[in-house]
């Protein structure tokens, strides 16, 4: 194996999020950090009926700041909660074919909110036959501490990488000479160019074929 790819899992991310899925050997979904609320991993953002962007949120039972992404729950009342907060969205209340998967999976609400991403995720990577094997740190057993780097190199060793492929925000966290210290390449995405809208937004307006043409456009 040479390389692998990490990000926290997102709900329905913008096209950029893929990224990460292109040309390595395994996606690993960081479940077992922190989840911040003012983040992406619970919602995003739709275009209305006016075509202004509004929040679809995913209805979570309130948790502590030390809560894990893997521990979240919703609330007894979500499923209600979130079809009638779909109907605010034409991509949502009325999704082209290609879309149709992704928001029949989130009107359910069967099971916990990590598994309801990890599927979105997964089902849009195939949409976008994009498909790489994907996994939960929370499996790996991983013995690190909380330092990043160390849980990234972790990550790799465990899985015999060589390169470590990194989102563009990661360039303010994460340095080279850190990860070459343990014999690992540091790679990072370019900022992405195109629409920033729910990948749910986009494949409700965009043909698959050409919106993984836009993503692998991005790699460089």
């Amino acid at each position: 194996m040479n390389r692998i790819a990490a990000m926290q899992p997102y709900f329905l991310p913008f096209a950029g999020y893929f990224r990460l899925m292109c040309d390595v050997d395994v996606f690993v979904l960081l479940d077992d950090v922190q989840f911040r609320k003012g983040g992406w991993i619970h919602r995003n953002r739709l275009r209305t009926r006016t075509g202004d962007l509004s929040w679809l949120t995913l209805p979570l039972v309130k948790a502590p700041v030390t809560t894990l992404i893997r521990e979240l729950r919703f609330r007894d009342t979500a499923r209600d909660e979130i079809r009638r907060s779909i109907r605010r969205f034409p991509a949502a209340e009325h999704p082209s074919p290609d879309a149709a998967g992704l928001i029949e999976s989130v009107s359910n609400l069967e099971d916990r909110p990590l598994d309801l991403i990890a599927r979105l995720l997964e089902r849009a990577s195939d949409i976008l036959d994009l498909r790489v094997p994907m996994v939960r740190s929370s499996s790996l057993e991983l013995s690190a501490g909380p330092d990043r780097v160390e849980r990234l190199v972790a990550l790799c060793r465990y899985f015999g990488a060589n390169t470590y492929l990194n989102a563009p925000g990661g360039r303010v966290l994460y340095d080279e000479a850190a990860f070459a210290r343990h014999g690992i390449g540091l790679q990072f995405l370019p900022d992405y160019r195109g629409p920033l809208d729910s990948i749910l937004q986009r494949l409700h307006e965009t043909k698959p074929t050409a919106l993984r043409h836009e993503i692998v456009a991005n790699l460089e």
